[in-house]
């Protein structure tokens, strides 16, 4: 698992935000190129890599997006204020380092470095230190002092701002960092490319603005028309302190998660065919996995399965703690199963469509 260990390290690292994911989209296109046929970018950003075959074809898609901020008011003094870009959980923000991305770059670099500030509890009143701080009450610090001096940067209203954070592995093979939601959907799909080996037509698609409507999956799907088609994307973990059985059966180290429905059934019910062929190519290689019904959150699979006249779809999940936060946590275990099932799921996708 060290080479699938890499390749998270690297993807989680990368910074991109929804609409700004070219960073990832390069690391993707490097690693797919020589396990596809070809590789393009569309209008919208998504990155599609394209395995010829025959039919059923089959689309695999995972979103590159990861949730972030952007600057919205620079304030004379040289403090940001910023707007957050898909759904963040507001005391994760405060107290965290960023890092902002000038475009173009600036003249003192490519990055800039921050961190997001806000009025401190000594000069609080009782009620103000009872109350949830939220993110329009927060700022951004990057050590200037004049909105002249962050102007010199390549700081604008619409600068990128990703959390700064770094990879780091836990006990257990378990890992942490930012972003595995969905950076780990994105390697569990390269790895599953890496070890497939099929005759069906596959299109490996890395969306984008995921985080904020589920729009590349419903550009590409619209333009690919697929057979059939799974979404990569992370599932809420339970087993630790504040959820109990009954929130989530979901948990770590008991392989992919193969979701029957979400969103309570607004987002994808999952059709009878895709479970069967999902949990009987999983049964059928001993490979591990877990069921989920859920209320909350949906996918790349709710865009892709209401394109044209319907495409039958599916999605795999990489269980994964604390999602929407700087310390997304997952088993390197669950990963390299993710990618087993996929890999096998795509050499028999014909005998079941």
């Amino acid at each position: 698992m060290k080479e699938l260990k890499e390749l998270l390290a690297r993807l989680a690292e990368a910074r991109g935000i929804s609409g700004y994911e070219g960073a990832v989209r390069e690391i993707v296109e490097e690693e797919l190129r020589e396990y596809v046929d070809e590789i393009r970018t569309d209008k919208l950003g998504n990155l599609i890599a394209s395995k010829s075959g025959k039919s059923p074809s089959v689309m695999i898609a995972a979103h590159l997006d990861e949730i972030g901020l952007m600057v919205k008011h620079i304030e004379p003094e040289g403090f940001l204020r910023f707007s957050t870009i898909g759904g963040w959980f507001d005391q994760t923000l405060l107290n965290q380092r960023v890092v902002l991305q000038p475009q173009p770059e600036g003249e003192g670099g490519d990055i800039v470095y921050g961190v997001i500030g806000s009025k401190p509890p000594h000069r609080m009143k009782k009620e103000e230190r009872e109350k949830v701080i939220k993110a329009e009450d927060m700022f951004i610090d990057i050590g200037a002092k004049s909105e002249e001096e962050v102007s010199k940067l390549g700081i604008t209203i619409g600068t990128p701002v990703i959390i700064d954070r770094q990879f780091t592995p836990l006990i257990n093979d378990r890992v942490t960092c930012k972003a595995f939601d969905n950076r780990s959907g994105v390697a569990v799909m390269i790895e599953a490319l890496r070890r497939v080996n099929t005759e069906f037509e596959v299109y490996a698609v890395g969306t984008v603005q995921e985080e904020v409507g589920l729009k590349g999956a419903r550009t590409s799907a619209f333009e690919l028309n697929p057979d059939v088609a799974i979404a990569i994307d992370t599932d809420i973990a339970g087993g630790h302190p504040g959820i109990e059985k009954k929130d989530t059966t979901v948990e770590l180290d008991k392989g992919p998660v193969i979701t029957v429905s979400d969103a309570s059934g607004r987002g994808i019910i999952t059709p009878p065919a895709v479970l069967k062929w999902l949990k009987g190519t999983a049964s059928r290689y001993d490979i591990p996995y877990q069921l989920s019904v859920s209320e909350g959150g949906t996918t790349d699979a709710t865009a892709i399965h209401l394109t044209r006249s319907g495409i039958p779809t599916g999605v795999i999940g990489v269980p994964t703690r604390y999602i929407h936060s700087p310390v997304e946590l997952l088993s390197l275990k669950d990963l390299d199963k993710c990618a087993e099932l996929i890999a096998r799921a795509l050499e028999h996708v014909g005998e079941f469509f």
